[in-house]
């Protein structure tokens, strides 16, 4: 693959990469939802310098969900995207290449609950049947989530309604407002409803037993991704992108409390610290410790997306083709 043999000449030269300048050092990335805990690293990286410090010039754009964030990639006003491992098997579906470089999340950190109006008729999945499932925006992770469970359930994706409540306050509007009868969201905002008593827990992927529970396996969640096109194209500037990110996935495993208030922007903490820090802690297992995909995270994915959705036929996916370790492993070498 012509990837792999970019990525592993720019490994045997790696001590010179720094001497030559990057070939897109003006970048735009898509993220859908990035005051969410699942895209914690991108932040940090942006907060922390890090992306300077590889003489990148980033613009992040955020946007309701990752499948609208997807969008921004396909059409080109975006470079590079952060979002579901997924998306990158969906794209191949339609004929496109598309390939995670570096991940953020080693779980998907997605849970689903139940509003307490409807809490006395849900036991589980199986009862939401005919119900409003709210998620960040269709076609996301958190669709994704709630289809997978619904199979789990013997239920079709068809047999609840999908409404879009984006990934911020909108949440929170939404499952106290009854505009849903469930949400299947990220932290801080479900950790908040659930503090509050506004929504009880069906399914929580927050922690690696809950994510074998539900998907079988490692499931890598949060990643960034581009064109395979792209990434041949801007090796050095991929690296860089990388190199921040795994920068940004090793702070966050020694940071203490005060280090991650100081560096997440205010409005990211709802205004509620000590709410924000439980959220966190909820969810600290879901980081990468290195950016790197865990062996049988593709193949887990995969079997979660076909199990829902029949464009999906494992037989005809390129699984190869849409992730590489190249990139995170010489960022590691780089800064182990």
């Amino acid at each position: 693959m012509a990837l792999g043999l970019v990525a592993l000449s720019l490994s045997a030269g790696a001590s010179a990469a720094p001497a030559q300048p990057l070939e897109k050092p003006k970048i735009t990335i898509a993220v859908g939802g990035k005051p969410g805990l699942y895209y914690l690293p991108l932040t940090l990286a942006e907060q922390l310098g890090y992306f300077k410090d590889e003489g990148l010039d980033v613009t992040i754009d955020d946007f309701a969900g990752g499948s609208k964030a997807l969008q921004a990639v396909v059409g080109g006003s975006a470079d590079v995207g952060t979002g579901a491992f997924e998306h990158t098997l969906l794209m191949q579906t339609k004929g496109l290449t598309y390939q995670s470089f570096v991940v953020l999340g080693a779980a998907p950190q997605l849970v689903l609950g139940v509003v307490k109006a409807k809490a006395g008729d849900v036991k589980s999945v199986r009862d939401l049947k005919g119900m409003r499932v709210g998620v960040s925006a269709p076609g996301s992770s958190t669709h994704m989530l709630v289809s997978v469970a619904l199979a789990k359930a013997g239920l079709k994706p068809t047999d609840v309604s999908i409404v879009g409540v984006g990934s911020n306050a909108t949440v929170v509007a939404a499952a106290r407002n009854g505009q849903v009868d469930a949400v299947s969201n990220v932290d801080p905002m479900m950790t908040l409803l659930q503090e509050s008593g506004d929504v009880k827990v069906l399914v929580d992927t927050r922690t690696q037993a809950g994510t074998h529970a539900m998907f079988g396996g490692p499931m890598p969640a949060a990643v960034m991704y581009a064109p395979q096109s792209f990434i041949q194209k801007n090796p050095r500037t991929v690296q860089a992108l990388t190199n921040a990110i795994v920068r940004a996935d090793k702070w966050l495993q020694h940071a203490t409390a005060a280090q991650l208030l100081k560096t997440v922007p205010e409005p990211y903490l709802l205004g509620d610290k000590t709410l924000y820090l439980k959220a966190f802690a909820n969810c600290r297992e879901a980081f990468s410790p290195d950016g790197m995909m865990p062996a049988d995270g593709p193949a887990t994915a995969l079997r979660a997306l076909a199990s829902f959705t029949p464009e999906v036929k494992p037989a005809q996916i390129r699984l190869a083709d849409t992730w590489t370790n190249a990139f995170a492993a010489q960022a590691n070498r780089q800064y182990p």
